[in-house]
């Protein structure tokens, strides 16, 4: 956890800020890489 989102596991389930933080960005990394799945799926069937 510490590695890929730079807060530890403790501090990620006692600061409800810094999980909402770590929730967020992954969300947004989840979107990024669906889109991403996305353009090349286009590119590949088109």
């Amino acid at each position: 956890m510490h590695q890929a989102h730079g807060i530890g596991y403790e501090a990620y389930s006692r600061k409800f800020e810094e999980r909402l933080k770590v929730e967020q960005r992954r969300e947004m990394e989840y979107k990024r890489g669906r889109l991403l799945v996305a353009e090349v799926d286009r590119r590949i069937f088109t």
